[in-house]
């Protein structure tokens, strides 16, 4: 009888043991904006814009000011984003291919509900696994919708429940996630909820109850603004649609209207986040409760003359990130993070956070460590890719703290390969190329040494389907490419 009752009482001690760690693991709320530039920030010196939650979050935690996207388009990004890789290893992008299960099996969501984390997902999952699908199954709450996804919450079939109150998509979102919150306080389980907005993504459609925050407003247009500062940029950049959306989308006629709703977008996320944070608050979570925001990409609006995303230029591959840790000894002190940080840096994060281990798959690293030290940690250097759009305007570029380089390879009785080398540091607006400067020979030296390192390892790491392994070959400097067909 003892012994059965000792048992019990152990067996009791134990599921309370049990019940204690899952309830001391952090929450992880995980706020992925779609296209939105740093200059859309006020925290990242833009004193026209009003985002007053981005800011508050910024200053209770660390903000990251060399943070980028490591590829800058929607599927490719979510990819890296989900797996912690970069795009050559995941094999996902448009024009590419899908993602397989298999890689999918080790993204974050994956792992982290297998140790028990509620997880949860919202918005535009912008990629397809096959034989999965949008992976729904794999998530305790659902409020996903495929493809663009829509601006009117009514047509997003898993969110049609919100769309009386909340008819435009980016307030359904917070809706969506304090629900998710006060289950998951119900169920005294971690959760790890995951929103990707589809704001402000084009085509602009703000919400209409915030018409009056930049109604009648001028803003001031970046100093690199229009075509006289793109003249010295390679002529394969201008191969593709970002170049004629300077004048098709009227940033050249119509900067402030065009503007105007652009920031109006990111005025409604900035609600639904304060509408996220308040509910953190209210449901007495909010002291074990990690919040990140970012953005999948930037966006180009008229910086030399282009539009959109996808190359390799400060506005459109350099994103807002913001991580606020109630656990951090830096909140409160309104800590600027240098360090070099990118995407395939998340699903590392956010393991950690968990207490799950890190694949050795991954390309990224834990940012963990820089918000106890934000000079101590982040990455010696990244490489940047694109291989979506026309064939001139694939291209591999290398990252360091300092120096952005470009090789581009492709040749035709147009153009030829050329070299793009921005000190990101001293020249932000990028309207100086060192490549051709005499006196920039040694860095561009050994620029060009790690971006064959980048080069090498996508020759060693890429995956044998959807297209990857011939950009081994196409990206060599110094052997030309002689066939260019796509």
């Amino acid at each position: 009888m003892r012994n059965t009752l000792a048992l019990f009482l152990l067996l009791i001690l134990s599921q309370a043991e049990l019940q204690s760690a899952e309830q001391s693991k952090p929450n992880i709320v995980f706020l992925f904006a779609d296209d939105q530039s740093t200059y859309s920030v006020g925290c990242y010196g833009n004193s026209d814009v009003q985002t007053p939650h981005m800011d508050r979050l910024g200053r209770k935690g660390v903000i990251f000011d060399k943070h980028y996207n490591t590829t800058a388009i929607c599927m490719a990004s979510r990819a890296n984003v989900f797996t912690g890789m970069y795009e050559y290893k995941t094999g996902c992008n448009f024009g590419h291919g899908d993602m397989r299960a298999d890689v999918w099996s080790k993204s974050y969501p994956v792992l982290l509900r297998e140790a028990g984390y509620l997880t949860a997902f919202a918005g535009k999952f912008g990629i397809v696994v096959q034989g999965k699908g949008l992976c729904q199954e794999d998530f305790d709450y659902w409020g996903g919708s495929p493809g663009q996804t829509s601006y009117q919450t009514a047509k997003n079939k898993s969110m049609e429940k919100y769309a009386a109150e909340y008819p435009h998509s980016t307030l359904s979102y917070a809706a969506f996630a304090k629900d998710v919150i006060r289950a998951s306080v119900e169920r005294k389980k971690p959760f790890c909820l995951s929103i990707s907005f589809k704001a402000p993504h084009k085509p602009a459609t703000p919400d209409p109850r915030f018409d009056e925050v930049y109604a009648g407003k001028q803003f001031v247009k970046p100093a690199n603004f229009g075509r006289e500062f793109g003249k010295h940029l390679s002529l394969q950049s201008k191969a593709g649609r970002q170049y004629p959306r300077f004048t098709e989308w009227k940033y050249d006629t119509d900067y402030d209207g065009e503007m105007a709703k652009y920031h109006q977008q990111v005025y409604g996320i900035d609600v639904a986040l304060g509408m996220i944070l308040d509910e953190l608050d209210a449901q007495g979570i909010a002291d074990n409760t990690v919040v990140i925001y970012t953005s999948d990409n930037g966006y180009i609006c008229g910086s030399h003359g282009y539009g959109s995303k996808v190359l390799p230029m400060e506005e459109s591959s350099r994103v807002p990130l913001m991580i606020y840790d109630p656990r951090s000894p830096l909140n409160g002190k309104q800590v600027r993070c240098d360090r070099l940080t990118g995407n395939i840096d998340f699903a590392p994060t956010i393991l950690e956070l968990a207490g799950v281990p890190i694949p050795n798959n991954m390309n990224g690293k834990s940012l963990l460590s820089l918000l106890k030290d934000p000079h101590q940690g982040g990455h010696e250097q990244l490489a940047f890719i694109n291989v979506f759009g026309p064939l001139p305007t694939h291209s591999l570029s290398c990252l360091t703290p300092q120096y952005k380089y470009t090789y581009w390879w492709y040749a035709d009785d147009k153009m030829k390969p050329v070299e793009e080398l921005f000190d990101t540091q001293n020249d932000p607006l990028e309207l100086v190329n060192l490549a051709n400067q005499p006196t920039s020979e040694a860095i561009l030296q050994e620029m060009r040494k790690r971006y064959d390192q980048e080069l090498s390892k996508w020759q060693r790491e890429a995956v044998d389907y959807n297209d990857y392994q011939r950009y081994g070959t196409l990206f060599e400097r110094e052997l030309p490419s002689t066939d260019n067909s796509q």
